[in-house]
């Protein structure tokens, strides 16, 4: 429903200055990426996470013509007082893709659009695979019933039946403690016959330290998402020295740069904890980001900037997502008077 006005105000005259009237503090946007490639494959098909080059050189090339794209240190000055120029957008991926590199990077290159990348150190060099990938494999070549017979075995018979990746990944994945969900993986992929690290080789899905590196070095800003991409929710104690620690020192090690921003893998605010936060604050961070596909504005907190999951095809869907959405939201927000966690950075609801 919040897509249709969007979409219509596109083709009237005046566009963006209609939509500002939905809300006028909307001073900086934060489109986020992931995957760009092709064809899906066993390993991402009902992610929600794959954008084709063509698609996303689209949007790329909409930011630039009706945007500013703005670097990190950009959004930095102005909280000391800059102001930012107008329409500031800053494009991020997350998930440590190798596509970013080798597709996206490039495209960003040739429009001059900068942008951060928020990577899980783990699986640098595909030596190990996602739980979200992992799932994804195991329901697209055996079907859900091995991850439920799991779920039942860590839970026991009380384990509702998981009828879709949104069901395991928001109501399952999130209960299970840092070590269960590792457990789970591991068992998970012995279940289908194979070793985690095997199954990573295989799909070859993520950047190396070399890539990193080279991105580093183009301008890419690189970015903490946890070492291994889970619900921060879960996350005490010495929790955050594996997770948050030592990912930033394999992503510095990697690029040779420091590491000054974090991004909240699956993008709730309900994973941005306080306890999280205050790990963040303590270890010096410049900001944080999460996907609430919400407005920025001059009084956001640098540390709960939101981001906006960009799946559109065309620049009428990119408007609405991007310009008309947030700003919906916000008005939404603000008449209910309190904030609900939005789900997802991904956004298939359907079966794998």
């Amino acid at each position: 429903m919040m897509n249709l006005p969007g979409h219509a105000l596109w083709f009237l005259p005046g566009k963006f200055r209609l939509a500002k009237l939905l809300g006028p503090k909307y001073s900086l946007r934060c489109v986020l990426f992931h995957h760009i490639a092709d064809k899906q494959s066993p390993f991402t098909h009902g992610l929600g996470v794959t954008m084709s080059p063509d698609d996303f050189e689209a949007r790329i090339r909409f930011i630039s013509r009706y945007y500013t794209p703005v670097d990190l240190d950009t959004i930095l000055a102005a909280a000391k007082g800059r102001e930012l120029p107008p329409r500031a957008v800053l494009v991020t991926f997350d998930d440590a893709y190798a596509s970013v590199a080798e597709v996206a990077a490039p495209i960003c290159a040739k429009y001059r659009v900068p942008a951060c990348f928020f990577v899980n150190g783990a699986f640098l060099g595909n030596v190990d695979i996602s739980l979200d990938n992992l799932l994804c494999y195991v329901a697209n070549t055996v079907g859900l019933r091995p991850i439920n017979a799991l779920a039942r075995e860590l839970n026991g018979p009380d384990q509702k039946e998981l009828h879709s990746r949104i069901q395991i990944t928001q109501e399952f994945i999130p209960t299970l403690s840092r070590e269960r969900r590792v457990a789970f993986k591991a068992r998970l992929a012995e279940t289908i016959g194979f070793r985690t690290e095997d199954l990573a080789r295989d799909a070859g899905l993520y950047i190396s330290p070399e890539q990193v590196r080279e991105l580093a070095c183009s301008g890419f800003e690189i970015g903490n998402h946890t070492y291994s991409h889970v619900h921060c929710r879960i996350l005490s104690g010495s929790d955050y020295s594996s997770e948050v620690d030592q990912n930033r020192a394999t992503l510095e090690k990697a690029s040779g740069r420091s590491v000054r921003v974090f991004s909240v893998p699956y993008g709730s605010v309900a994973d941005f904890t306080p306890d999280l936060e205050a790990h963040l604050r303590k270890a010096a961070y410049d900001a944080a980001f999460l996907v609430e596909s919400r407005t920025n504005t001059r009084a956001t907190n640098l540390y709960h900037l939101n981001r906006v999951s960009v799946h559109a095809s065309s620049d009428a869907g990119t408007f609405a997502e991007i310009e008309v959405i947030p700003r919906l939201r916000a008005i939404r927000d603000s008449l209910l008077g309190e904030r609900k966690p939005h789900s997802t950075g991904y956004v298939s609801s359907l079966p794998f």
